[in-house]
């Protein structure tokens, strides 16, 4: 039974901070505090975590680390016993922290609790970031559009089928060289309108007109593409034959195609073309997109998402065909990447896949390797609980099994409770 659940939305916003004479404009010595209230599902090893990151996202922000956060911190009670979760999606922390020294570090009890206490000196590189800074403001409007798209579910169906029965003949990308600036600024002007109108059509129609505007701005591109995918998605959800959402796919390839010849390094364009190659299919092409984008922001933290979510599939689909070393080295492609530890939560059913290719190569001990990194993330989790307990019985570890089938039939686990002795 869920108890509360506390959703803390932290904006933050650029700080532009001095730095002490003895380092360098790109280096910055922070000193920060957190403190993290120990749950039933903690381990003393992941509540020593979970503080330690808490300073160190202080330290980042004290910088003058210009981030995007939402902090959900959740609990939950069941069967007498609560569960806190902490995930923090947030541009990269550990990134931008050469050095963390500890310089305190303490426990105390509340109300029968743990409770963590450190105090960090954190050395952090801000190098580098000022154009990820106004990348990231410039973009600003292109995300919060694309999240709109996203919510407006309901709505926007309502309007497939009258968008169906509109005249195809939408204006595509023309050429006003006259006026330049005030065609740019009436393109904007235009473009805004259309940021924030939920009519599909209308949004289609006024960002072709700031399209026809100036030629050089390629927001309006994006905006349309990203409406053509969105439809791309809705009809999909009614009519999942590519023949009914063919000719929206198409018209969102060329849009972002030609934003990218405007700006080749707009994440957004490169995000749309990843997207609509994802719908193609076409994988390796999706996957090579998303990395440009990481490569022209590595804080764009919906690229990381999107290589999750498509080397997870295409994995899946491979070991669905037994090809367990392809899905394998898919895998590995994902996992073995230079990531931060704060996203392995997303990477739980990678790691979970895994697991099971590399029971199917008789690779018993990276196996359960993987299930421990699921059950740290997931400790509810009793198809992992189960699965390690009975390798654990294989390499005659009995004792690790038998903790391991206690805690699934805790859980619940029916099949763990009638393994135990």
């Amino acid at each position: 039974m869920e108890l509360y659940r506390r959703l803390l939305y932290l904006s933050l916003s650029v700080l532009l901070l001095w730095c002490t004479p003895a380092f360098s404009a790109s280096m910055k010595t922070v000193i920060a505090e957190a403190e993290y209230v120990m749950s039933d599902s903690d381990t003393l090893a992941s509540a020593e975590e979970k503080v330690l990151q808490r300073a160190q996202r202080k330290a980042v922000e004290e910088a003058g680390m210009y981030l995007e956060s939402t902090f959900h911190d959740v609990e939950k009670e069941s069967g007498g016993r609560s569960a806190q979760t902490s995930s923090l999606e947030i541009r990269t922390i550990a990134s931008a922290i050469t050095e963390t020294e500890t310089l305190e570090a303490r426990r105390t009890f509340k109300l029968d609790r743990p409770v963590f206490y450190i105090r960090i000196r954190a050395t952090v590189d801000i190098s580098g970031l000022a154009e990820t800074i106004r990348r990231l403001q410039s973009d600003q409007q292109l995300a919060q559009h694309f999240r709109r798209l996203q919510q407006e579910n309901h709505q926007l169906r309502s309007q497939l089928q009258e968008l169906q029965q509109r005249p195809s003949g939408v204006r595509m990308l023309t050429i006003d060289r006259a006026g330049k600036s005030t065609s740019h600024q009436r393109a904007r002007a235009m473009l805004e309108t259309a940021l924030h109108t939920s009519n599909l059509w209308d949004k289609i129609q006024l960002s072709s007109d700031a399209a026809s505007l100036d030629d050089r701005y390629a927001d309006p591109l994006i905006v349309r593409g990203q409406t053509y995918l969105r439809l791309v998605s809705l009809v999909f959800s009614q009519q999942p034959r590519p023949a009914q959402y063919a000719d929206y796919l198409d018209k969102a390839r060329t849009d972002f195609d030609l934003a990218l010849t405007v700006d080749d390094k707009n994440i957004w364009a490169w995000m749309g073309k990843g997207d609509v190659l994802t719908w193609l299919k076409q994988w390796d092409a999706a996957a090579a997109a998303y990395e440009q984008v990481l490569q022209l922001d590595p804080f764009a933290d919906i690229a990381h998402l999107r290589l999750i979510d498509l080397y997870t599939t295409q994995a899946r689909r491979q070991a669905d065909a037994k090809s367990w070393h392809q899905a394998l080295a898919t895998l590995k492609k994902l996992l073995n990447a230079q990531m931060n530890e704060s996203w392995i939560p997303y990477q739980k059913e990678a790691y979970a896949l895994r697991s099971e290719v590399y029971l199917k190569l008789n690779q018993s001990e990276a196996a359960i390797e993987d299930l421990s990194t699921v059950i740290r993330v997931d400790p509810t989790n009793t198809l992992a609980l189960a699965t390690r307990a009975k390798l654990y019985q294989e390499r005659l570890q009995g004792r690790l099994a038998k903790e391991d089938l206690e805690r699934a039939c805790a859980l619940g686990s029916n099949q763990a409770c009638e393994q135990l002795p």
